[in-house]
């Protein structure tokens, strides 16, 4: 099993980073297999809504977006661990996320998902909100922890004086493997359910 791991922490040694070694030390020790993309100071523009990934199946931006999708396409599940700004995810990872579950055209369906915000005080419940929808839209199952998951931490190194946040990754790692190893042997059992033909209903007719 494999599972890719985005830091979107534009900051080395994060307190991002932290958290996700939690997780990884977690998916070791189960034998799942990880790979982590440090989004970093990546330059990664938005969407343009220019529609070339219909017919290539990739980013016409050749950046980390098609890089991550190439590894995503043979994973297990996918984490995204984010600083919170102002409230929500950081910017260049709502970007990175527009454009991977836009443009990458192949099956999510049953790859587990997961997300984790780090935040000093407040907007981890509504950034970890928002990253779950692009999991949901795309028919992957979400896997939950213990609470909401969240650890604290501004200066560097402060999500280390975070037990319960720190508990709550290594928690969610556990379940995630938990999941994506009975799915896997769903998946070998049943196959994957039925897809009816996408109806696409706007409201303005």
């Amino acid at each position: 099993m494999k599972v890719l791991l985005v830091n979107g922490s534009p900051r080395r040694d994060s307190n991002t980073a932290i958290v996700l070694e939690e997780m990884i030390k977690v998916f070791h020790s189960e034998g799942v297999e990880t790979q982590v993309i440090n989004l970093g100071t990546a330059d990664v523009r938005g969407c343009i809504a220019c529609t070339k990934c219909y017919q290539t199946g990739r980013c016409v931006f050749d950046d980390v977006v098609n890089t991550a999708a190439d590894i995503l396409k043979d994973c297990d599940g996918l984490v995204v661990g984010t600083p919170v700004y102002y409230a929500s995810a950081n910017g260049t990872v709502v970007s990175f996320m527009d454009r991977l579950f836009y443009s990458s055209r192949f099956d999510k369906r049953m790859k587990v998902g997961a997300a984790i915000s780090v935040a000093r005080r407040g907007g981890q419940t509504t950034t970890f909100d928002m990253l779950n929808k692009y999991f949901t839209i795309s028919g992957m199952p979400v896997a939950s922890g213990q609470y909401w998951n969240g650890v604290h931490g501004a200066a560097q190194g402060e999500a280390l004086q975070d037990p319960e946040g720190l508990q709550q990754a290594r928690t969610l790692a556990a379940n995630m493997t938990f999941l994506m190893k009975s799915i896997a042997l769903g998946k070998e059992k049943y196959g994957l359910p039925e897809k009816e033909a996408p109806q696409r209903t706007n409201f303005v007719r």
